[in-house]
């Protein structure tokens, strides 16, 4: 089927499902995968017309509900532990070890990056060693699964409606596909970025590790970093940090491991 007939198809036949179902046109959320593909035919109702392509409806109607997703968001466990206790289990002094080599390794990298945005070495390594062992765990769920049940569940459905309309919007723009592989909530590449923060601060593959590192300097310098200024709790730069992620034991853990590699 041409991509002009599938939104064609889409158009006539979900649109009217959507409403028949839900009365209001509006995507209905659930806990468990009963309702998912219900969900899916409305909201491509939805996607399409908020200008969501042919490609993205199509590649949404092949999501599939993701039970390893829900299975871990009901489980994040560490952001519960103390900074002390949260450093152990994410393993700090190797993630600041290896830091120290890389930043020797990748200086002319980290130079151009911090001319360009003004974020030094430090917190950006920290944040590769947290998010993905430096590149290492970038995850093998499929992105748009992940992404698609987590708008569907009744937990999140808001936050990450957002998210799933950016990864569309990436599908169409041909930034991903329907068989990108990324972490149990969608993140994507070597510093995990979820498709909404990729659609507006990402640089280019986020695989790569000079886009991704390029990609984060980018969202600290969006979100208030200044140069120069300090970026430990209580100064200046932290509030960039804190935009980065939402759990306080995972920013001090990023300002203290900076630092450490930033000596």
């Amino acid at each position: 089927m041409s991509c002009r007939r599938f939104a064609a198809s889409i158009s006539a036949g979900v649109v009217a499902l959507a409403w028949s179902l839900s009365g209001a046109g509006a995507a209905t959320c659930g806990n468990g995968p009963g309702g998912f593909e219900v969900w899916k035919q409305q909201f491509a109702a939805e996607a399409r017309a908020n200008g969501v392509g042919a490609n993205g409806l199509n590649a949404l109607m092949g999501a599939n509900y993701a039970t390893a997703t829900i299975n871990a968001d009901r489980s994040l466990h560490s952001f519960k532990l103390s900074l002390e206790q949260f450093m152990v289990k994410r393993g700090s002094a190797a993630i600041v070890a290896r830091g120290r080599s890389l930043k020797q390794s990748n200086a002319a990298l980290f130079a151009s990056i911090q001319q360009r945005y003004g974020v030094p070495p430090g917190p950006l390594i920290a944040i590769w060693g947290m998010e993905s062992g430096f590149g290492s765990q970038r995850g093998n769920q499929n992105m748009l699964s992940s992404i698609a049940t987590l708008a569907y569940d009744c937990r999140r459905p808001e936050y990450f409606t957002d998210q799933l309309y950016a990864a569309l919007k990436l599908i169409d723009r041909g930034v991903l596909s329907a068989q990108t592989r990324g972490s149990m909530h969608g993140e994507l590449g070597q510093t995990q970025f979820l498709p909404k923060t990729m659609l507006e601060y990402g640089t280019g593959n986020l695989d790569v590790t000079a886009n991704a590192l390029n990609s984060t300097a980018n969202f600290l310098k969006a979100h208030g970093w200044r140069p120069g200024a300090g970026y430990q709790p209580g100064e200046p730069n932290f509030a960039a940090i804190e935009a980065w992620n939402a759990a306080q034991v995972y920013q001090k853990a990023i300002a203290i491991m900076g630092r450490q590699i930033d000596g």
